[in-house]
């Protein structure tokens, strides 16, 4: 049987099996005060995980977050700018639906309804093709180009104390892919100086 027809059966066969990925899209950040704009110098640490599910047109945060200097007054994502510059308000305003306020440490885990204009700054809808959906499409790109964070606010810091920028988590599937596709290119490779050996 002719190798190069067996290697490519084995790929074929390797990306058939992995698992069909959700139509789901994971964006992630450490919090932190040193990413601030400016920097607050807060001791206070966190981390933020962020999916979006596009079959059910939802965003689920989930957040932890200890050691803040001030009182959280809100937390919410801020979309879409270059990463070192401040840029306004994504989603609920004045802070996410039961995020804990008046806290120095606590956790979040909530998904959001992003079919509904409640779920937005209205500013960002406007802003943004001044639909819903044209806000939805913004809100993603801008996560898919890192240039949306997640920012805590506090007594202390007004303008922020900890914050995210959220980037892309690649999915396990991807890595499984790659791997298979970069094992069958070694294969190929070492078949071929083998050949041009013999010749």
């Amino acid at each position: 049987m002719n190798i190069n027809k067996l290697l490519l059966g084995c790929f074929i066969f390797i990306s058939a099996t992995l698992p069909v990925a959700a139509h789901e899209a994971k964006y992630a950040a450490p919090l932190l005060g040193s990413s601030e704009v400016p920097a607050s110098g807060s001791p206070a640490t966190g981390s933020v995980l962020v999916t979006i599910d596009f079959d059910l047109v939802t965003m689920r945060i989930e957040a932890n977050f200890s050691g803040l200097l001030g009182n959280v007054t809100a937390a919410h994502i801020h979309c879409c700018t270059a990463p070192g510059s401040n840029v306004g308000v994504a989603t609920q305003l004045p802070s996410f639906t039961g995020f804990p306020l008046g806290v120095t440490a606590g956790t979040y885990d909530h998904t959001f309804d992003m079919a509904i204009a409640s779920s937005y700054n209205p500013t960002f809808i406007t802003n943004h093709g001044g639909t819903v959906s044209s806000a939805f499409n913004d809100l993603v790109l801008g996560l898919d180009a890192g240039k949306a964070y997640l920012n805590l606010h506090t007594n202390l810091f007004p303008g922020g104390e900890i914050r995210g920028l959220l980037s892309p988590v690649p999915e396990p599937e991807s890595y499984a892919l790659l791997l298979a596709g970069l094992g069958v290119l070694t294969l190929f490779t070492r078949r071929n100086k083998r050949e041009t050996a013999h010749v």
